[in-house]
């Protein structure tokens, strides 16, 4: 319904898509610290233009709000602007502070904006708000938007909701999840819908879902539960290649790879825990028993690609390090006791290792650690996939035998993840959490990291700092190139701020035979179906 002022995903790629950005292609001048914007003649559904101004309300409250922004990385977007302007209705100027990576500038920073329309600019329901044109009337419009997205009742009714730019517009919305698309006859991007509606359909369970397109309904696009298929990926094969389909006779299977890499924080925070985290041995330790290769053949029949760091190692990339091929901590139960026993822990597989060499000497179990002190941890991981289960469940089995005793319990997806967030002090209790899907590179489409790694940003769930880090993260901010981006990359894959996880394969879309379309999919995720048709 919304469009962001350059689109990312192009028929299948992980790039920036020309045709379908808002905006012309940013011009740099002044050093690289002047970026100009120019947009294209964008409508909304009401009849009114996409201006600067539009961009200007994002911006405004960008910088209002950034505290409650979950892509907002300190002295970055908006902090790095020094001024932002709109000359006339069709451009917008940015002035940085410094010249950056305009590879990076582009994907990480003006990937992000999306611009509102002047319908949202409301204090009220009939009192028209200044935040398109002043930071400082952000507060009481962001106030008034944030109370009415949380009458979801309301959502396709609303008439803020129904003002868009892009080709689809609301029609029905349930919380549950049933939600209908109608095509928006305003659009005036270059892919209009030829279909009659688009209806989401949720199921509580993946095998009631497989049930239903088994027996040949009426859904056009669904997604097998990985459990269900006959026969695993061949292991030759690419990730992006399918094997046998077992819904063959109504259904073309296309595996859905997204640009991202998959993990679970770990809270450096916890006031009991937290001491232990810090310490890289014992995250080594944890990592050492992660048996990716065997989860990905077992679990997943051999649909995914491991995790080794912070650059996906599937698609392809100049970006992919020798470090992160290699994985610097394949999958060894004995080299994870080993981590343990070197710095002052008891270890007997089967119960949780004790520190009996308390202090921060070599060989010590480390700062904040205290003698007898157990590693027992509470992990709470995203329920109603069998993948996910089965990787916990083997997580768990193989940590024990390294002395690493991980309490397991299923949640809903939206519990983990509104737990495991950042947090400081005695409240910030929760030690583990794994929603399933570690991190789409969006809207940071460059993997270079400060959403997720920086010290203070805003997805950094697990509050991992580290200033030698920091200091790496801003070379590939500012200097273009492979070199920058792989010294960061191996020094954070051996740190390890996060449990790296095999990095399954998103969906296994099938796509009834005869829908055109369907089968090129973003690998930022975004669903098109103004592309699709019979």
């Amino acid at each position: 319904m919304f469009r962001p002022l350059y689109w990312f995903g192009n028929d299948g790629k992980a790039e920036v898509n020309d045709s379908l950005s808002l905006a012309a292609a940013p011009v740099y001048s002044n050093g690289g610290k002047t970026v100009t914007i120019k947009l294209k003649p964008y409508n909304w559904s009401n009849g009114t233009a996409v201006t600067s101004a539009d961009v200007m309300f994002w911006f405004n409250m960008a910088k209002a709000e950034k505290t409650n922004y979950a892509a907002y990385v300190p002295g970055q977007f908006p902090d790095n602007i020094v001024s932002a302007t709109a000359p006339d209705a069709k451009t917008i100027v940015f002035n940085t502070d410094k010249a950056y990576s305009q590879q990076w500038f582009l994907s990480n920073q003006l990937g992000q904006i999306t611009p509102m329309p002047a319908a949202w600019d409301m204090t009220a329901a009939n009192t028209k708000g200044t935040c398109a044109s002043s930071e400082s009337g952000c507060a009481a419009v962001y106030k008034y938007l944030i109370a009415q997205s949380k009458d979801l009742p309301t959502y396709a009714t609303n008439p803020l909701w129904q003002v868009v730019d892009g080709p689809w517009s609301l029609k029905s919305f349930n919380s549950d999840g049933h939600i209908t698309f109608v095509p928006n006859t305003k659009y005036s991007g270059p892919v209009k819908p030829t279909l009659k509606e688009f209806i989401e359909v949720p199921f509580t369970t993946d095998s009631a879902e497989f049930n239903v397109l088994r027996g040949a309904s009426t859904i056009d696009v669904g997604y097998l539960p990985t459990q269900d298929l006959s026969s695993p990926r061949p292991a030759n094969t690419s990730p992006g290649q399918a094997g046998p389909n077992p819904l063959s006779a109504n259904y073309t299977l296309a595996p859905w790879n997204l640009y991202g890499i998959n993990y679970f924080p770990i809270n450096f925070n916890n006031p009991t825990v937290g001491p232990i985290f810090k310490q890289l041995y014992f995250r080594q330790a944890l990592q050492s028993t992660v048996d990716q290769k065997g989860i990905l053949t077992s679990a997943a029949k051999n649909y995914g690609f491991e995790t080794t760091g912070p650059v996906p190692l599937f698609p392809d990339s100049p970006l992919i390090s020798a470090t992160e091929k290699s994985n610097p901590y394949p999958f060894n139960i004995d080299a994870a006791k080993k981590y343990l026993t070197d710095n002052g822990w008891t270890v007997a597989s089967g119960t949780a290792a004790t520190c009996s060499k308390p202090g921060t000497a070599a060989g010590d179990c480390g700062a904040g650690v205290t003698a007898g002190q157990k590693l027992s941890f509470n992990l709470q991981y995203a329920s109603g996939t069998q993948t996910i289960t089965t990787a916990m469940q083997s997580l768990k089995s193989n940590a024990a035998q390294a002395g690493i005793i991980l309490n397991i319990s299923p949640a809903p997806f939206n519990t983990v993840t509104g737990t495991a967030i950042p947090c400081s002090g005695k409240t910030c209790t929760w030690e583990m959490g794994n929603w399933g899907g570690g991190w789409v590179y969006a809207p940071d489409y460059y993997p270079t990291g400060e959403t997720l790694f920086q010290t203070g940003a805003g997805s950094n769930s697990g509050s991992y700092s580290n200033a030698a880090m920091d200091k790496l993260i801003s070379d590939s901010t500012t200097q273009s190139g492979t070199a920058v981006m792989q010294a960061y990359e191996n020094a954070l894959a051996k740190d390890v701020p996060v449990i790296w996880q095999p990095n399954y394969t998103y969906s296994l879309t099938e796509v009834a035979n005869g829908l055109k379309g369907a089968t090129t999919q973003n690998p930022y995720s975004a669903i098109n179906p103004e592309d699709w048709h019979y």
